[in-house]
């Protein structure tokens, strides 16, 4: 029970990755925010997590209603009166209008870093306050493999995770006084509707070909290093970029035709 009494919050919290951090943060013990849009879907989790005996409870957030972060943690805080853990899971693309530099309209470059990078700042600024006062917190920011490896696409998206990997340095630098850390979690290719829905499968398979754990990581895996980072234990660690990506991009870039010759031997 490594966040019994903590109160958690958690954005974009219905599915993929944020729905495994709500799950694995209520099985340790804490009462966890479920940052949503679909009020329904969220209460129709927080209802089978109290057969558990878990306690979650839905908050309305909607990335495009920008007033709804501050609104969203004013909630949370009028009931609970504190938030000790910060999930900011929230991010975008369109993979058909985020392309390359020559392809891609500024418009939807800046609309896509501007939602991103505002679902972290805005929620982070309302949340900071709060955490300083009543002694600290960990705030805890998912980026992507994609934020540190450029690629010859989706030029927002990958801008935007580089921006909120920054960010969480800046965030962990100026709040350590507060008693307040600030991390992020980068996940690789993770078995998420999002990435079965968009992503083809070739793509799938050429991605894994440069991954030496030869697999889609799972939410809940990205889940655990979440947990590190919001538990006690990681008391003494901030401003860190945890690569969750199965190894990719780690080896020589050759890598992957390298394997496909040696299997072929």
């Amino acid at each position: 029970m490594r966040l019994q009494n903590k109160v958690v919050l958690v954005t974009a919290s219905t599915r993929g990755i944020g729905l495994a951090c709500v799950k694995k943060c209520a099985s340790e013990g804490a009462t966890v925010y479920m940052g949503a849009r679909n009020m329904e879907r969220a209460a129709n989790i927080a209802e089978e997590l109290k057969k558990n005996g878990e306690k979650a409870i839905p908050v309305f957030n909607d990335a495009t209603q920008k007033e709804s972060y501050k609104t969203m943690v004013e909630e949370v805080i009028k009931a609970e009166g504190h938030i000790d853990v910060l999930i900011n899971n929230f991010g975008t693309s369109n993979p058909k209008l985020d392309l390359d530099i020559k392809s891609t309209e500024y418009d939807e470059f800046i609309r896509t870093i501007d939602i991103n990078l505002a679902s972290v700042f805005l929620t982070a600024q309302a949340v900071i306050p709060h955490m300083a006062k009543n002694g600290g917190g960990s705030i805890i920011n998912i980026s992507s493999i994609g934020g540190l490896r450029p690629d010859i696409s989706q030029i927002s998206y990958g801008t935007s995770k580089a921006s909120i990997n920054y960010l969480t340095k800046l965030i962990a630098t100026q709040c350590a006084r507060d008693n307040i850390r600030c991390n992020a979690v980068l996940p690789g290719m993770t078995a998420t509707d999002a990435v079965n829905q968009n992503l083809t499968e070739d793509f799938k398979e050429f991605f894994l070909r440069h991954t030496p754990i030869k697999r889609m990581g799972l939410p809940e895996e990205i889940a655990s290093a979440v947990l590190y980072f919001a538990s006690d234990e990681a008391a003494y660690t901030t401003g860190q970029i945890m690569d969750v990506s199965g190894g990719f991009g780690m080896p020589t870039p050759v890598y992957g035709d390298l394997i496909s010759m040696a299997t072929k031997r």
